[in-house]
């Protein structure tokens, strides 16, 4: 249950956050944070990642649909064996939801974040992709560690 409370709680930040651009900002308009590193930008994005398959929402819900039913399925099944996996699976399911609830309601997904690194303008994205990020991250580092442990338990 935990799991899906996180899960939710990201979804909450995320829609709250976009829902405060959107009422707040016009399109396009930029709040300076830190010069030259982070922004608050209004933005929107039709597509994934940088952009990419703009337009192709039914594909999208269709994903969205499957992923979250897999992460669902993961989390019933390994949450109890492992914590960590289980924060790491949630943080990708609110993440998921959270963007699936902009192309439902808007047909685009709100995006805010701006931050440049080294002068390059990294994509602007929002708190559903910073969630997707972290716990694909932290699934990375989960299957590093349980590799690592489950060759010690056979070499022992």
């Amino acid at each position: 249950m935990r799991f899906y409370l996180t899960a939710v709680l990201i979804i909450i930040l995320d829609q709250i956050t976009k829902w405060l651009i959107v009422s707040k900002m016009e399109y396009g308009e930029s709040i300076q944070i830190i010069e030259n590193f982070f922004y608050i930008t209004s933005h929107r994005n039709r597509g994934a990642a940088w952009g990419i398959l703009e337009g192709q929402m039914w594909f999208f819900y269709l994903i969205t649909v499957v992923v979250a039913g897999a992460l669902i399925y993961y989390i019933q099944k390994m949450g109890k064996k492992s914590v960590f996996l289980g924060v790491s699976l949630s943080f990708m399911l609110g993440g998921a939801i959270g963007n699936f609830i902009d192309r439902i309601a808007r047909q685009e997904v709100v995006d805010f974040i701006h931050t440049y690194i080294f002068s390059y303008s990294f994509p602007i994205f929002n708190v559903a992709d910073s969630a997707l990020t972290i716990g694909v991250v932290l699934l990375i580092i989960y299957m590093l560690f349980e590799e690592k442990l489950t060759k010690e338990r056979t070499n022992e």
